[in-house]
């Protein structure tokens, strides 16, 4: 909102005026109570904006149905009407629309955009006709995207091109353009996106995640694990999270280490990896803990030994940042943005060697002093994760593109 012109001799009722709260308006294709990496980043963003002191808006799908309007964990939520989706029945699918008239009745000082789906575009067209400067992050792979749109394995290299094509269209008309690492800067650079791409961390609460002392049954007990060592999976259950290889190097692991699995987190291989446990004979090892709420995320953590994360399409990986920052070792694929998270820390395996991550789980587990140090290395790596870091450098790039 413009400020009114003052006189000279007003200078001084002019210096007493107060500044009016930064307003960010976020829009965004998944939000809370969807269950997934970006999700739950623009909700942390969200809130973490809110809470410094900026009037915060985030329109997205509705959850319901019909459109809607609340106040969230301080934020304002603008829910647009929806409809579910088929292939993806946990999620639903935004009516297109314009946004015209709610990009004019907030005047926001910046949108950041989450997505360049039906609301990143309807909300960056918006923006653009009104004037309001934008900033983009990507959380976007194809990989994420063909296991629900049933693309055949032949087809799929084509179908990467042409979803990277409409990206770059969209995208392109940012003012600015951020996301979470390096590698991920590069991959977008690879995919001919000609635009500068500043890497910033998704960013995690290193108060609320952090090492624990005590013994770890308290924290299985919580959740019915049995008092064993623990190789712990948090995220979706989803084909792009090959969450089958941890179970078939369990039996390998069974041969060292008296170890189990704790897999939290929905998706539609749960039914899969059900069958394979019990096939390869280790379905009493196995716990499907389903979703786990955010406030009880650390303890989930402080039940675990060693993180395994072996998906091939992570930007960054929050969960194996909040991992980090509890003291675990991890073990993850080599691929797309994780080895940017071991370094001392834990081991990287090629995606398919299951023999190699079976080793890695079990030199961690049979050896005390190694799993204490990689958890200290873990830790010290995830404090250059603090999201107050994160939202603090976010501020200053909306201060920038305003100008």
């Amino acid at each position: 909102m413009a400020m009114p012109l003052h006189s000279v001799t007003d200078r001084a009722d002019l210096a007493a005026a107060p500044v009016r709260q930064r307003r960010v308006l976020i829009s965004t294709d998944t939000y809370p109570p969807d269950v997934n990496g970006a999700a739950y980043f623009t909700h942390r963003l969200a809130t973490g904006l809110a809470a410094r002191g900026n009037e915060v808006h985030v329109v997205c799908q509705s959850d319901l149905g019909p459109a809607s309007a609340d106040v969230v964990d301080g934020v304002i939520v603008h829910r647009l009407r929806s409809a579910p989706i088929p292939v993806h029945p946990a999620m639903r699918f935004t009516v297109p629309t314009r946004l015209d008239r709610l990009v004019a009745d907030i005047q926001p000082d910046v949108l950041h955009t989450q997505g360049h789906f039906v609301v990143g575009r309807a909300a960056i067209a918006a923006a653009r006709r009104a004037g309001v400067p934008v900033v983009a992050t990507n959380h976007f792979m194809p990989d994420n995207l063909f296991q629900f749109v049933r693309i055949p394995d032949r087809l799929r290299a084509k179908a990467g091109r042409l979803a990277w094509r409409d990206f770059n269209r969209i995208f392109n008309r940012a003012d600015h353009v951020t996301t979470p690492t390096p590698l991920a800067a590069k991959l977008l650079a690879d995919q001919g996106f000609a635009h500068d791409v500043e890497p910033v961390s998704c960013g995690i609460d290193l108060g609320r995640f952090h090492p624990h002392a005590e013994p770890k049954a308290w924290a299985r007990k919580l959740f019915a694990l049995p008092d064993r060592q623990t190789i712990l999976f948090v995220g979706r259950l989803d084909e792009e999270k090959r969450l089958d290889e941890v179970i078939r190097a369990l039996p390998l692991v069974l041969n060292e280490a008296d170890a189990q699995v704790a897999l939290v987190g929905k998706g539609n291989q749960r039914g899969e990896l059900e069958k394979l446990a019990k096939r390869i004979g280790v379905a009493e090892r196995v716990f499907f803990l389903g979703f786990v709420p955010d406030e009880s995320m650390p303890q989930a953590y402080a039940a675990a030994d060693v993180f395994a994360m072996p998906g091939i399409a992570e930007l960054q990986s929050i969960a194996t940042l909040e991992a980090m920052a509890t003291g675990l070792p991890v073990v993850a694929a080599d691929a797309m943005a994780l080895p940017h998270l071991v370094d001392g820390n834990g081991y990287l395996f090629q995606p398919g060697d299951v023999v190699a991550l079976a080793r890695h789980l079990s030199g961690i587990l049979t050896d005390d002093d190694l799993r204490a140090r990689l958890g200290k290395a873990s830790r010290e790596l995830a404090l250059t994760h603090d999201d107050q870091s994160s939202l603090a450098r976010f501020e200053k790039i909306y201060d920038e593109v305003a100008r």
